[in-house]
């Protein structure tokens, strides 16, 4: 009898840890895991992320460098994505950075139609798996002009994003808009300190100038995840109770 209650308790916490819920991220370089991190600067939000979730729950970045909603449908990535979820899970969906690339055919599409189909695609798909889909624009650039404004950076795929947040009843967060707070409140110099902006020489990974305003460092990437998460907090999704 002991035996067959110690077997029934172990099937329970298997059956428990079975059920962790996963927020799968999928989206380009700034939210995307960096090679050789211990050299490289270079940090996409979602490397910092985890760091304001409880144990309760897991991120699994799939975001990589330089892909578009099309790239990242046709290099498969999405396919091993969907074939991993499960009821409960989450999908951080974030493009629009390399589907503007019109000089490339493999990554560039039209905000109106290609953008807009791989979006709902991605948020059926997630919602046929009982999961839920989260719909963020893009960070801004910074990009300030000789006055001091900072300029937009992404057009229609921001306005694209929030339609279809709309229209499917997505939970929208917008990182465009929340990003140019945070790029403006330090303003055109000190916004520097939140990417790559280094002298020749001045770190080891860097052996020329560079003046990255897309990209972040870790502090710029650990301010826009605590973004994320704040944002996170304010809606009705039971997400909320894995953040910190």
């Amino acid at each position: 009898m002991k035996w067959i209650s110690l077997s029934l308790m172990m099937l329970i916490s298997l059956n428990c840890l079975a059920q962790k819920p996963t927020i799968y991220g999928i989206g380009d370089s700034t939210m995307a895991n960096k090679v050789k991190p211990e050299e490289n600067p270079e940090r996409g939000w979602g490397m910092l992320f985890p760091q304001f979730l409880n144990d309760n729950i897991t991120f699994d970045n799939r975001a990589v460098n330089g892909r578009s909603t099309k790239s990242f449908i046709a290099e498969k990535r999405w396919d091993e994505v969907y074939k991993l979820l499960k009821k409960g899970d989450y999908v951080f969906i974030q493009f629009g950075h390399n589907d503007a690339k019109d000089k490339d055919s493999l990554r560039y599409t039209n905000p109106h139609t290609a953008y807009r189909h791989n979006l709902i695609r991605f948020v059926l798909e997630t919602r046929e798996k009982g999961a839920t889909p989260i719909l963020f624009s893009s960070v801004s650039r910074r990009n300030f002009n000789d006055a001091g404004v900072l300029l937009p950076s992404h057009g229609d795929y921001t306005l694209e994003a929030r339609l279809v947040a709309q229209e499917y009843n997505v939970p929208f967060i917008d990182m465009e808009y929340f990003s140019e707070l945070l790029e403006q409140s330090y303003g055109p110099e000190k916004s520097k300190q939140l990417h790559l902006h280094y002298k020749a020489g001045e770190i080891p990974y860097y052996k020329e100038d560079k003046a990255d305003d897309t990209h972040y460092c870790e502090k710029g990437a650990t301010e826009i995840a605590k973004i994320v998460a704040r944002e996170l907090k304010k809606t009705k999704l039971d997400i909320v109770k894995y953040i910190k």
